[in-house]
């Protein structure tokens, strides 16, 4: 009998993750597992998702726009989820129990400390949905000044009120910036456009970061490493979440290479 894991997200086409997550589960020698996409639309999403169990399901990663959605429908989470008010991984349990976890922001922290130390930094995040909680909170408790920025003042200004961060209502220059908004999936958007930071702002010495991947480096991205900035790419936080998730829902160490081998060759759509 086959057991089954994937990822919601709405859209989902674009996902590496069932290239990164099956690759893993062959190195591991899980043949009778499989993991595919779920593209859900938002109306069907925790009908669909408390039906999976039923179905063969062990678990499921949540992606835009579903990660705060994620948390709703769990039975019970780990106290990093409930803190941050969103999910990124569901494990079903034989019981019928669905757990909630947040693997992003530990996969966001483990990258960034090896750039550079986030504590006493200045920092800011750009978006508000389930990304940018995790973001906002892994900076908040690794002693970073956040500041958080949305094109809805009001979501951005809830947002930091909650997580102990402060409202930005025109962004700048800071040493960590983290993208979370979902700008950097189309490419033929100029995001220096859609939001509303300067490219000159990026300097060396600063560490930029984009949650989001595309079929290259993000122009986003790109703009920052012309400055001198360093950047950690949206692929290298997919494989670290996708390790921890891979670990909770198989009790196996993940086979990291060979997820980072499917994560960087297989296409983006």
């Amino acid at each position: 009998m086959t057991t089954y894991l994937g990822v919601c997200g709405w859209p989902v086409a674009h996902s590496r993750s069932p290239a990164m997550q099956n690759a893993g589960l062959q190195a591991a020698g899980l043949n009778d597992w499989q993991y595919l996409a779920l593209p859900l639309p938002p109306e069907l999403f925790a009908e669909t998702v408390r039906a999976l169990p039923a179905a063969g399901f062990r678990g499921v990663n949540a992606t835009i726009p579903h990660k705060e959605a994620a948390l709703g429908v769990a039975d019970a989470a780990s106290p990093a989820a409930r803190a941050i008010g969103a999910a990124n991984t569901l494990t079903f349990e034989s019981d019928g129990a669905i757990l909630a976890d947040n693997t992003d922001a530990p996969a966001l922290l483990e990258l960034l400390r090896g750039v550079l130390d986030p504590a006493g930094r200045s920092a800011l995040v750009l978006g508000s949905g389930g990304a940018a909680r995790a973001a906002v909170w892994a900076l908040v408790q690794a002693g970073a000044q956040v500041e958080v920025w949305n094109r809805a003042p009001a979501r951005a200004a809830a947002l930091a009120e909650e997580l102990g961060a402060r409202h930005s209502a025109t962004p700048g220059y800071a040493e960590i910036v983290v993208n979370a908004t979902s700008v950097g999936l189309d490419p033929n958007i100029d995001p220096f456009k859609a939001i509303p930071l300067k490219a000159d702002t990026f300097e060396a010495g600063s560490c930029v970061i984009d949650m989001v991947y595309g079929p290259g480096e993000t122009r986003f991205l790109q703009a920052a490493r012309s400055r001198g900035a360093r950047v950690i790419d949206g692929l290298e936080l997919l494989l670290a979440q996708g390790v921890a998730s891979f670990e909770r829902w198989t009790g196996m160490m993940a086979p990291r290479m060979a997820m980072r081998g499917a994560v960087t060759t297989s296409p983006s759509s």
